[in-house]
């Protein structure tokens, strides 16, 4: 009987303790099952959208951080027209590249909203993380909507705030 309480024992005690390896949420969203088919790709016009994103923020002082969840959501603002984001390239604080979502162009239908999810254990990013996204639209379609929500709770205390990615070519 002692036996079977200490092999319960560690058992338990190694299924808790286990290590969660994921530090960003990429599964949500089948990149592969989004690829477009840009058939007339040189009728569509071109653009990039920045995108400031806080994996952490300051608190208390410079040597106290907070860790956040970011909900990236890249939004098509048409009513009847497909749009195309050609990359979503996710960088640190000090400007490396840290990720690239997908490597090939998605489409996102009208008035769809595709979202990335930056996970709170993921710290990559710091304290002035972007986003630098190459989308493509036909003439005269709206631009995409690029905005991230930062989010993180603590026993009672909540935190949460938003961006929007501004057009810079």
């Amino acid at each position: 009987m002692k036996n079977w309480i200490v092999i319960l024992m560690v058992s338990f005690t190694l299924f808790c303790c286990k290590k969660e390896e994921e530090v960003s949420s990429l599964d949500p969203v089948n990149w592969e099952g989004r690829l477009a088919n840009k058939s007339m790709l040189d009728s569509l016009q071109q653009g990039e959208t920045y995108l400031s994103v806080y994996s952490q923020i300051y608190s208390l002082t410079e040597h106290v951080k907070h860790d956040l969840t970011a909900t990236i959501s890249m939004r098509n603002t048409s009513l009847k027209d497909t749009i195309y984001v050609d990359r979503a390239d996710y960088y640190d604080t000090k400007g490396n590249l840290i990720r690239n979502y997908f490597s090939k162009s998605i489409y996102l239908k009208p008035m769809e909203t595709v979202e990335i999810v930056i996970d709170e254990v993921d710290q990559e990013g710091g304290t002035g993380a972007n986003f630098l996204f190459q989308w493509s639209t036909v003439k005269g379609v709206n631009d995409p909507l690029f905005e991230a929500i930062m989010i993180s709770t603590s026993g009672q205390q909540g935190l949460s705030f938003t961006t929007q990615g501004k057009r810079i070519k």
